[in-house]
């Protein structure tokens, strides 16, 4: 087994062009067997997380957006939960972007993502993404006609025009302090069919389910292509993505918090210099402080 601090790049993707979803197991734990190791590493993780979102918070010149992208019950939910337990919750927003509205439909695709970005010393969580405008979108493409988009544009190079105003924004985004990080979310079909079962089986777990999930369901090939083609189309260095294996939970979140840490590490985080002035004020107030008298009881 590699290092724990190396897992995360077993899963990154960062040159599309070769990229073959088939080629990645969705029942891959990279050597790890022990589910309960695992959990007392996630906790580690958690913990290192939440250390250093405290420095990007204090910094204020990054900012980090993470994309989660998956089939249906793939376990975006969870894993968001899990791995961002020990984050101040001031310092990050969580955004689950479902079908547009009438007022989204009317602007381009990206404008309803990119005024939910993250500020400066902020983490941004994108619950699904732009991305489902190359995935949904392109599996019923009968969606383009609610966009109202002018008719010459709808043609057979709609889609290599989205990639590329994709990777165009994320490149964007990077020039201008956004680390942008990825997941992918692998789980396989027979997987999927478990957890839906299970979902149908507990009454409290009732509500998690749709039947137009199961709708989706019998367009798996499409959308395995769709995630296949899009990323090969936007995976780069500067946003790649990480394609996660999801038949187990517990390894899933563990690679996603590692991922993650390794993105913050990278970006040579440090509390803000404190001057000269600003010490000799500090000193100040401590002095006044030191001298007030005792409070009466």
């Amino acid at each position: 087994m590699s290092r724990i601090s190396d897992l995360a790049d077993q899963f990154k993707v960062t040159k599309g062009k070769d990229f073959r979803l088939k080629d990645w197991d969705p029942a891959d734990t990279a050597g790890i067997k022990d589910k309960e190791h695992a959990e007392e590493l996630l906790a580690q993780g958690v913990k290192r997380l939440a250390e250093l979102q405290d420095r990007l918070y204090a910094d204020n010149t990054w900012s980090l957006l993470l994309i989660f992208q998956a089939m249906d019950a793939a376990g975006k939910d969870g894993t968001i939960k899990h791995v961002m337990s020990g984050v101040n919750p001031q310092g990050c927003q969580v955004y689950s972007f479902k079908s547009p509205s009438a007022e989204e439909l009317d602007h381009d695709f990206l404008w309803r993502t990119t005024k939910c970005l993250p500020e400066r010393g902020r983490i941004g969580i994108f619950n699904r993404s732009y991305y489902e405008e190359v995935l949904v979108v392109k599996v019923h493409p009968e969606y383009l006609v609610k966009q109202s988009m002018p008719s010459p544009l709808i043609g057979k190079d709609v889609w290599d025009n989205r990639y590329a105003s994709i990777a165009e924004f994320e490149q964007h985004l990077a020039r201008n302090g956004t680390k942008v990080c990825k997941f992918f979310l692998n789980v396989s079909k027979e997987e999927q069919k478990q957890r839906f079962l299970k979902r149908l089986d507990d009454p409290e777990r009732n509500w998690k389910f749709s039947t137009s999930d199961v709708a989706e369901r019998q367009h798996w090939d499409a959308y395995q292509d769709a995630y296949q083609d899009l990323i090969r189309a936007t995976a780069t260095k500067q946003a790649p993505w990480h394609v996660v294996p999801a038949d187990h939970k517990w390894f899933t979140r563990l690679v996603v918090a590692q991922a993650i840490i390794a993105a913050l590490e990278s970006l040579d985080l440090k509390y803000p210099t404190v001057s000269s002035a600003q010490k000799a004020g500090l000193a100040e107030a401590r002095k006044m402080l030191d001298g007030e008298k005792p409070a009466k009881r």
